[in-house]
């Protein structure tokens, strides 16, 4: 597997996280592109940032460019809530080392959100490593349960 474009975007109580993981993932090949912000604002809206950053993953996707997402906040909700608006976001909140794996492996997760008031430096970039690393398991009953929430995003049918 070929090593993802990561497209990363945050709020303000992520900034700190955001600024090491861009030079992070630089530094071991990934080619990392930041949706912002570009400077601190306490008082900034998040949700821009997020979607951008989700809409990225998605066109690229769709171009078949490997892409995978990663949206930083205080608790990383709202940016989680945020991305999945953006049709064909699977966003999953990591909080640790088996939910951020398991996000890639069953759910084909393409955008991890993770709180940066949550966990260190060191942890939270373990989290980043270890979704960016995972593939996804290609399992029957995970291919079609995400089938079916993509009819539910494309066509608000239920499928049961």
């Amino acid at each position: 597997m070929t090593t993802p474009r990561v497209h990363i975007a945050t709020d303000h109580a992520g900034m700190e996280l955001s600024a090491h993981l861009v030079s992070h993932l630089a530094a071991k090949g990934y080619e990392v592109v930041d949706h912002g912000p570009k400077e601190y604002d306490a008082l900034d809206d998040y949700p821009s940032f997020c979607i951008n950053a989700g809409v990225a993953v998605v066109a690229d996707q769709e171009a078949g460019v490997h892409a995978l997402g990663i949206v930083l906040g205080g608790s990383g909700n709202g940016e989680q809530i945020a991305a999945n608006k953006v049709k064909g976001v699977r966003a999953a909140l990591a909080w640790n080392l088996s939910t951020a794996k398991l996000a890639r492996e069953h759910n084909d997760a393409n955008v991890v959100a993770v709180g940066g008031r949550q966990h260190s430096v060191e942890e939270a970039t373990e989290l980043i490593e270890a979704f960016l690393q995972e593939p996804f398991s290609n399992d029957e009953r995970h291919v079609r349960r995400i089938g079916k929430i993509a009819v539910y995003e494309t066509t608000g049918e239920i499928v049961e």
